[in-house]
């Protein structure tokens, strides 16, 4: 038999969600200090336009491939480890317990300082940082998605949460013909999240 789970035990996982905002802030500021262009994704990024406060996974930053070495370098400076995965999209490191991917290549397309241009400065914690834009976070959700894996049920409430700050007409222009997303705006339609495409691409009131 298992460990029995104790009395505080709810069998859920811990909240991480602190820790998490802390390594978003440190490295941001590492990351501004050593005057490199980047923004802010995920998770971490939708919490900073006011989507779901509780966080689990890990923290994200979208950097510029030719700046890879150079934010190495700041990192290091720092005394924090940087490392080369498997997946030849982004590197890693870790800052207050927490793992922190510096993603360069997201879907199969470089990020671009088209992409970092986009970025909205706002506040994590009184901490200020370039933050991917609303309509960029979903477009970069809905491009992961495949036959292998499209979790809806994860980026619902981003669409939600995020609608009123989100380029609908840009989100179908962009990623409407795969199946999948389009799978994935009609749902948003029938839950009445946004209008369907015929009479609008707004959000309903």
């Amino acid at each position: 038999m298992g460990d029995l789970a104790g009395p505080g035990d709810d069998g859920l996982p811990p909240d991480r969600t602190q820790a998490i905002l802390e390594a978003a802030k440190e490295i941001a500021s590492l990351l501004k200090a050593g005057g490199h262009s980047f923004a802010l994704a995920g998770g971490v990024a939708v919490y900073a336009h006011g989507g779901p406060g509780t966080l689990q996974h890990d923290v994200d930053f979208c950097v510029l491939p030719e700046d890879i070495d150079a934010v190495t370098g700041t990192l290091e400076a720092a005394g924090l480890k940087v490392s080369e995965p498997p997946e030849d999209w982004l590197l890693k490191t870790r800052s207050q317990g927490q793992e922190v991917d510096l993603i360069f290549r997201p879907s199969q397309a470089p990020v671009s300082r088209e992409l970092l241009d986009r970025a909205e400065m706002l506040s994590v914690q009184s901490v200020w940082m370039p933050v991917l834009a609303a309509t960029d976070l979903l477009v970069g959700r809905l491009r992961a998605f495949s036959e292998h894996y499209c979790d809806f049920g994860a980026v619902l409430p981003i669409a939600r949460t995020l609608r009123e700050k989100i380029d609908w007409s840009r989100v179908r222009r962009e990623c409407g013909a795969e199946p999948m997303p389009d799978a994935f705006l009609y749902l948003l339609e029938r839950l009445n999240v946004i209008e369907p495409e015929e009479t609008g691409d707004g959000d309903r009131t």
